[in-house]
């Protein structure tokens, strides 16, 4: 159960990194146009780019990854809400970050035997 847990949360990780932080933080147009569609000022697209992966590194160190995925579920609600506000299409965008907070959880629950002891699962 460990290891799976840790190759969901390198998984997340990589997803995260790499299709959402990495081009936030470049200034790609990839970035650009949701930010946009959600009515952000690009001006923010490097802070949440920062607080994207500050969360994911935090998830990923064992002494901090239930501040990281705390940290993490907030950010997926604001990006949830923002989507939801705009009327974006609900089961592809709007509730890919209930999603990926489930997948998030369910890592951390994996691979780390205290949150199975908070939430037993049987």
């Amino acid at each position: 159960m460990i290891i799976a847990g840790w190759i969901m949360s390198g998984l997340l990780a990589l997803f995260i990194l790499g299709a959402s932080a990495a081009p936030k933080l470049i200034g790609s147009e990839l970035a650009i146009a949701p930010m946009e569609v959600v009515g952000w000022p690009v001006k923010y697209m490097v802070l949440i780019g920062l607080i994207e992966a500050g969360t994911i590194v935090l998830f990923l160190i064992p002494r901090t990854a239930l501040f990281g995925a705390a940290l993490f579920t907030a950010l997926l609600g604001g990006a949830l809400a923002a989507n939801l506000r705009v009327d974006n299409p609900l089961f592809s965008h709007t509730l890919f970050s209930l999603y990926l907070g489930i997948f998030a959880w369910a890592a951390l629950w994996l691979r780390e035997p205290k949150i199975r002891g908070v939430f037993p699962v049987t």
